[in-house]
């Protein structure tokens, strides 16, 4: 069976050509930005369903704007093994994020095709059009749509721009009213794995081309509304200012020190929004984003704890009013234990000096949605330097392939399993 099987090299060359393709679509020209339900990721929608039929899958763009391709097993419509990851991007980002996995899942499907062997379950193949949140405030809403947690309220979120989720989703080709049948039935699915570049330093400073994940961090997101009173910026004095500006920054270096004073916790400013935003004003109104996580859900909750009291602290001290509101409440999710076997299992078939290292995840990934329909685990792949979110993304057709033939050993071992 294995002589049958596309190499790790073989793989690894395929996966870095259709990834030149899928990231031929970009709602930016020169950088990789490609949003959820925009033009790009229609484009990248349909090549990536086009990749499938190539690869056997039948395939179909579902009502969420999802990419779904399936393999049928010895019972139509019996329970399957979904291969996944995201084809959305962040702003001007990286060309390996989420694509590499979706590639993956659509290489190990044509491998299997061509070397004629027959699996005891279906296999799915799924790439995620909102996994990156960052049009809408959502949060992995096309991978909780298949595990039967979307948030109907997410349909009435609007982008920067004003534009409706609802109405963004029937301009793509979606179908607002059919997503709530997209959930699937539990035991229709056995298994999510999920091959995802590590955005990390952790692999590449051990000198380890993959990593078996063992869970996915927790994570918090809140908007705060910082409400000052704007004012002439020669006339004021500053004993008198209510000036929201300052009031915020000090709110960022609190969430730094509240974030540095745990183990793995960290937190982050990663919006901040300033009006009037005249040279001349004192600031009446800022509003900012926060994220924070940790592998602990006590911890997180601590952390939110002290920066509510933090922030209500600098607030009242600075003469402004502080909202916050949480958007995102994201538990911690380990993976599951009998998945990790079969992926350290398909790391010691995959040939070469290669260990099965177990990592935490600091980010979130449809995996943690899925988790909550099936078992679920994630293999991390190294990534230069750990840079990801960022034109600077990179990592070598070489540990593709690794990553890619430990996926598909992976598959076999679970086909071993369910024989």
């Amino acid at each position: 069976m294995a002589s049958s099987l596309p190499s790790a090299a073989v793989l690894g060359a395929r996966a870095f050509a259709a990834l030149e393709g899928l990231n031929r679509f970009t709602d930016e020209p020169g950088k990789l930005t490609r949003l959820y339900l925009s033009p790009a990721h229609r484009q990248a929608a349909e090549w990536t369903k086009g990749a499938m039929e190539v690869a056997g899958l039948s395939a179909f763009i579902d009502a969420a704007g999802s990419v779904q391709g399936r393999r049928e097993g010895p019972v139509p419509g019996g329970p399957c093994v979904i291969i996944g990851s995201h084809i959305d991007t962040v702003k001007d980002g990286g060309r390996f994020d989420g694509n590499l996995g979706v590639v993956a899942g659509i290489l190990v499907a044509q491998a299997l095709r061509d070397a004629g062997i027959a699996l005891p379950f279906a296999l799915e193949v799924v790439a995620f059009g909102d996994e990156e949140n960052v049009r809408f405030p959502t949060h992995l809403s096309t991978s909780a749509a298949l595990a039967g947690a979307y948030d109907p309220a997410w349909l009435e979120a609007r982008d920067a721009e004003g534009v409706r989720l609802s109405d963004a989703l029937l301009a793509f080709g979606g179908n607002p009213g059919g997503i709530a049948a997209l959930a699937r039935k539990p035991g229709s699915v056995t298994a999510y794995l999920e091959l995802h570049i590590e955005q990390g330093p952790v692999l590449e400073v051990e000198n380890e081309p993959v990593g078996i994940v063992t869970a996915i961090n927790a994570q918090r997101r809140a908007r705060v509304l910082v409400s000052g009173e704007a004012g002439h910026a020669g006339t004021v004095p500053m004993s008198l200012r209510k000036d929201a500006l300052t009031a915020s920054a000090e709110m960022a270096l609190a969430l730094e020190t509240i974030a540095a004073a745990h183990a793995q916790a960290v937190g982050t400013v990663g919006v901040f929004q300033v009006s009037p935003g005249a040279a001349n004003v004192v600031p009446g109104r800022v509003e900012f984003t926060v994220d924070f996580r940790s592998p602990s859900n006590a911890v997180l909750a601590s952390m939110e704890a002290a920066i509510r009291d933090r922030f209500g602290e600098i607030a009242a001290r600075r003469g402004v009013a502080v909202d916050i509101a949480v958007y995102t409440n994201a538990p911690a999710v380990p993976m599951d234990g009998g998945l990790q076997e079969a992926l350290a299992a398909g790391v010691a078939r995959a040939g070469g000096n290669v260990a099965a290292r177990h990592l935490p995840s600091g980010a979130a990934h449809d995996a943690m949605a899925m988790a909550a329909l099936c078992p679920a685990a994630m293999l991390f792949v190294r990534n230069e330097k750990g840079i990801s979110h960022s034109p600077l993304e990179n990592m070598t057709e070489g540990d593709a392939g690794i990553a890619i033939r430990v996926m598909l050993e992976a598959v076999l071992e679970l086909a071993r399993r369910a024989a």
